[in-house]
């Protein structure tokens, strides 16, 4: 990490404001030679999170002011990244931004890989890689629940948890391999079922939180909800409706929508990742044939289905197999009845998970937002922010814990000797240490920080 890097660090496009951040051990001399402060006196001084007013000054191919801008300095180690760190905030457009980053790369920057300002926070000790990841949940959360559980962890009550649950196997194993390495001196003892209790302990806790992975990842990455059914029975108008705006095409002509849509709505604090698909039925139009297969893979991608029937032609063949192609793939679906409005009496002996719908006048709606978080059965898991874990390498890493921790349990009642139960409490010690990044390979650090825009 000897290199300076720089990378622009807010969204590309207009706005008021643009950020440039610079990290490194050349970040002061890099700023030195293009800030010219409206009190030199006071930037003299440097002191460190402070912000200094003055102009970005570019003196080749001749001298020219490029902004008027706020210079921010961060001092080591008490920056993000635990660097000197320079923030220049100019105006936000796209051409300030561009000349001033140019001109900090000639000043001997480089341009920042993707996420690499969290990730030296992160091998500088200033983030666990739990907290790293909770960034680019608090940037992507879309309710208040999703950015409760990111900002939980960014603060660190993740890594408490884990770090506790890492301390008390510590102390077995501290134990466990001093009676092993020093059988003759006098060590204070510690009993079965004291070993048994911490164990026992620990395996509730990764239980709570490993049942609490569910709503977990809901609420980060949102609940993928597929509609489907037949050409014209009204799916892009269920759309519409919950979108509360236009978003899909509706006309009477059969097979209007051939490709995806997508959009996000909310509905109680869950993010409704909510899929509009093409109509399911044979046909020999190349465009609508590929529409047909996405929808069927679609199908086995979603959380949660909602299969739409027309209410005036009823349950038909087609309806049927829509139907057991949704069972087949074991996913959890609704049927919506819809267009009831053009019915009077409607009884179609079908199952109890359907709901009467009109999307056209938007009748039935609250019910079908409060049939989809019963099945979603978020509010039944009872787990605090702070145990509630989103991530699927997460739960591998917690799944992985268990079963050595399980297996310790089973040495020590079976009153195997201490060399047994060590090779199973180091295991799960090292899955603990792949959340919080203390023993995670350096091929899943870089994955990881990929996953980051660049300048964060």
């Amino acid at each position: 990490m000897e290199e300076t890097i720089a990378a622009i660090a807010t969204p590309p496009g207009e706005g008021g404001i643009g950020i440039i951040r610079i990290s490194g051990t050349e970040a002061l001399n890099i700023i030195d030679k293009i800030f010219q402060p409206k009190n030199p006196a006071r930037w003299a001084a440097k002191k460190s999170h402070q912000i200094y007013l003055g102009t970005i000054v570019r003196s080749k191919p001749q001298k020219a002011v490029l902004d008027e801008v706020l210079v921010t300095f961060m001092r080591s180690p008490h920056s993000f990244t635990g660097e000197d760190v320079i923030e220049i905030n100019c105006h936000g457009g796209y051409l300030p931004l561009k000349l001033i980053l140019e001109l900090v790369l000639e000043q001997g920057a480089r341009l920042a890989h993707p996420g690499e300002f969290s990730k030296r926070a992160f091998l500088n000790g200033r983030l666990d890689l739990s907290q790293a990841e909770a960034i680019i949940d608090v940037i992507r959360a879309k309710t208040e629940k999703g950015l409760d559980v990111a900002l939980n962890h960014l603060e660190g009550k993740l890594k408490e948890v884990i770090n506790s649950l890492s301390n008390d196997i510590i102390r077995i194993l501290a134990y466990l391999e001093a009676s092993i390495d020093f059988p003759d001196d006098e060590i204070e003892a510690m009993e079965q079922q004291e070993i048994l209790d911490i164990i026992n302990n620990s395996l509730q806790s990764i239980n709570k939180m490993l049942e609490g992975f569910k709503a977990g990842k809901i609420y980060r990455e949102g609940l993928k909800t597929v509609i489907v059914g037949k050409p014209n029975v009204g799916k892009s108008s269920l759309l519409n409706a919950l979108l509360r705006e236009n978003r899909a095409i509706v006309t009477d002509i059969p097979g209007t929508t051939r490709d995806v849509i997508e959009e996000y709505i909310n509905i109680g604090g869950i993010a409704i990742k909510i899929i509009d698909t093409a109509g399911i039925r044979s046909t020999e139009d190349v465009v609508e044939k590929i529409g047909v297969e996405k929808t069927v893979e679609l199908i086995k991608q979603g959380d949660l289905v909602l299969i739409v029937v027309d209410a005036e032609e009823g349950l038909t063949e087609e309806d049927y197999k829509i139907i057991d192609l949704v069972k087949k793939a074991g996913k959890k679906y609704l049927l919506l009845i819809n267009k009831i409005d053009l019915v009077e009496n409607i009884d179609l002996g079908i199952e109890n998970n359907s709901l009467k719908i009109s999307a056209k006048y938007e009748k039935g709606l609250e019910q079908l937002e409060q049939a989809i978080k019963q099945m979603v059965g978020t509010g039944q898991v009872k787990v605090g922010t702070d145990q509630m874990i989103t991530r699927e390498r997460h739960f591998e890493a917690l799944g992985r814990a268990k079963k050595h921790l399980e297996e310790t349990k089973t040495a020590l009642k079976n009153n195997l000797a201490p060399d047994f139960l060590t090779i199973d409490l180091r295991a799960a010690l090292r899955a603990l240490g792949e959340i919080s990044g203390e023993t995670a390979s350096e091929d899943i650090i870089d994955r990881i920080f990929k996953d980051f825009c660049i300048g964060k």
